[in-house]
């Protein structure tokens, strides 16, 4: 990955000194296992880490390409590379009955874990903003919109609770990911163990933080890594589902809320007026990458027999880059939803610029308990609130259009709330509802008629207090 959206902490598990590290380390741990159940001895373990622990330092590092580039296996390279360290005569003893899988294998799925470990920590992150605002703007009201179209009002504070129990279950699922992919194999060409002894496999298992899996082919099934990377997935399409709906607030003609502009920041090289959702863009296009990865790792569940390489190419991408793009993502967005900027007065005022009609549900349900049919109560409320559409197609340039308006449109015009002024003229409605009721249906108080049930959802998502 590009170090433009790459953080230090998370590209640090990839990087050749971590790899081979632990590579070190599976080795290392498993001449223990076997010098316990007594196949090698114990001075030759002993020697293995006394001599061989050391840093992967660039020399080192540029050894084992070296010898690569005659041997052209990695794996071999390492351990011929090592035998260098700790001498001929305890370096035969390394590598004992396993196969590179082993060590690849467990390695990548170590690398993992340290990568989940690091996600984990950033999904917290992102948790505890939502949070913070979710309780800020609980009460914060503005239009619900569906289809992009006024519907009726919520409020700021439960888009943020919406987004914190979707990425709450994110987190949920990437606790699972990295148990289905926290396991180790040292089993042997095939994985029979017919080279080499079960327990050593649990015992190298236990020292790297690692379940030993049931059953490997000489390889670790891919379906756990299937999982893992489409985890990633959907918590990338949950940041785009945050973002998505900032970048629509932050609209000139909505600008219900927008990210955080910093003193000296630019907006475009021609146009200096210019405030750009960039954050959320970035992001929209990281999580892109991400998902990006899916489609492969499920292909890789399937190889040939036992063993197959055709899943080496694409997890040596997929791995870094993935983790890293993700780790760089969520902390943008823990900063971007930490800092927005929102504008309470602008939403009040999308909520009360289409005449009441945000109420249409409210009086419909009202005639319904009031004895009038379902089908009778929509016809009555839909057709008003039609006319509530249709008035505010005057155009004030056009004086043929507003000719040809009726009487009634213009006396709407006028009106704050068009819906009582349409409904109030209609007969029908008379029949069952008096004009008292109905302002009382459709006063300035109405908003907390819908944000009545706000704690109740709150105590769903974040727990009572």
């Amino acid at each position: 990955m590009i170090p433009r959206y790459s953080r230090p902490e998370m590209t640090q598990i990839w990087e050749p000194a971590n790899k081979f590290r632990l590579w070190f380390e599976i080795e290392a741990h498993a001449c223990d296992g076997l010098a316990k159940i007594g196949v090698i001895p114990g001075e030759a373990a002993k020697a293995i880490w006394e001599k061989g622990d050391k840093p992967y330092s660039a020399e080192r590092i540029a050894r084992i390409d070296q010898i690569e580039l005659e041997t052209k296996h990695d794996m071999i390279a390492f351990t011929t590379e090592l035998s260098e360290q700790i001498g001929a005569e305890q370096a035969r003893f390394v590598h004992q009955g396993m196969t590179s899988s082993d060590v690849l294998d467990t390695c990548s799925n170590a690398q993992l874990t340290q990568a989940c470990d690091i996600l984990l920590a950033d999904m917290n992150k992102v948790l505890a903003a939502l949070k913070d605002r979710a309780f800020e703007t609980r009460l914060m009201p503005v239009m619900g919109r569906s289809h992009g179209i006024h519907a009726e009002p919520t409020t700021m504070g439960l888009k943020f609770a919406r987004f914190y129990a979707e990425f709450q279950r994110g987190k949920e699922r990437l606790i699972q990911a990295r148990k289905e992919v926290a396991t180790c194999a040292i089993s042997g060409a095939v994985g029979t163990f017919a080279n080499i002894d079960p327990r050593v496999e649990q015992y190298v298992a236990e020292k790297m933080g690692l379940v030993a899996e049931p059953i490997s082919s000489q390889i670790i099934p891919r379906d756990r890594h299937a999982q893992f990377f489409a985890v990633l997935g959907v918590i990338a399409s949950s940041m785009e589902n945050v973002v998505t709906e900032i970048r629509h607030m932050q609209r000139t003609e909505v600008r219900e809320a927008q990210e955080y502009f910093a003193p000296g920041q630019k907006g475009s090289s021609a146009m200096p007026h210019k405030r750009n959702p960039i954050l959320s863009e970035n992001i929209t296009g990281l999580a892109r990458m991400v998902r990006a990865a899916v489609i492969p790792a499920m292909e890789n569940v399937t190889l040939w027999h036992e063993r197959d390489i055709s899943h080496s190419s694409v997890e040596r991408m997929i791995g870094p880059d993935t983790t890293i793009t993700l780790n760089f993502a969520l902390n943008r967005l823990a900063g971007l939803v930490a800092k927005l900027v929102i504008y309470p007065r602008n939403m009040l005022d999308h909520l009360n610029a289409f005449g009441g009609i945000h109420d249409a549900q409210r009086v419909l349900l009202h005639l319904t308990q009031n004895g009038v049919s379902r089908e009778d109560a929509y016809k009555i409320v839909q057709r008003n609130a039609m006319l509530v559409w249709k008035s505010f197609g005057i155009d004030p340039d056009n004086p043929d259009q507003e000719a040809e308006l009726d009487e009634m449109d213009k006396q709407a015009a006028q009106h704050d709330n068009r819906l009582f002024f349409f409904l109030s003229k209609d007969q029908k409605l008379a029949e069952t509802l008096s004009l008292d009721d109905l302002g009382a249906l459709l006063n300035e108080d109405s908003l907390s008629y819908h944000t009545k049930q706000v704690d109740t959802i709150f105590n769903r998502v974040f727990g009572r207090p």
